[in-house]
């Protein structure tokens, strides 16, 4: 059985979605920050920009990608899509 460790940026990504109509986590790689934000929204629609499908169409045309993705929404991996 796996235990989740509450984490100390827990309540400030809280704090600041209650807060700001979008909050960014950053940090390095492999650190959580997925799985923090999953945890704590599991509600929002997820999109991870790793797929190239959605990153072709943010490139392509960003009016259309966050059209299709109505709020609340988790975007992973933006950094990807460049422009």
């Amino acid at each position: 059985m796996s235990k989740i460790i509450r984490r100390t940026l827990t309540d400030e990504l809280l704090l600041s979605a209650s807060e700001y109509p979008v909050v960014t986590v950053i940090g390095p790689r492999q650190s959580g920050k997925t799985t923090l934000v999953r945890s704590e929204f599991p509600e929002h629609v997820y999109v991870n920009l790793e797929n190239p499908e959605w990153r072709e169409l943010a490139q392509r045309d960003p009016k259309a990608f966050l059209a299709r993705f109505p709020a609340p929404v988790i975007f992973d991996e933006i950094q990807r899509v460049t422009m």
